[in-house]
């Protein structure tokens, strides 16, 4: 497992980390989208404070999360329904 030295510019900070040669493009693209958060919440409520914009990002990342985890949790239901489904037809055909 090769690591890769970097600096990832978040807000108006610079964070050094050491990240995996093949999660790089993922960890600068997860960047790019939280720089792109805070630019929005400066814009659209005109806030200047750093906390506060990071904070809405956080809780903004977080409600995303939760929406996906039940999308996932859904799926998942229907998923295993139809495979019961399809498992009981195969079974009466036999």
């Amino acid at each position: 497992m090769e690591t890769l030295s970097i600096r990832l510019k978040i807000g108006d900070r610079e964070y050094p980390m050491k990240v995996k040669t093949e999660d790089e493009a993922k960890i600068r693209h997860a960047g790019k989208l939280i720089n792109d958060k805070i630019k929005r919440y400066r814009e659209e409520f005109g806030l200047d404070d750093r906390q506060d914009l990071l904070a809405m990002v956080a809780f903004d990342c977080m409600v995303e999360s939760m929406e996906q985890n039940m999308i996932n949790t859904e799926d998942s239901e229907l998923i295993k329904s139809k495979i019961v489904q399809i498992n009981d037809r195969l079974n009466s055909l036999l």
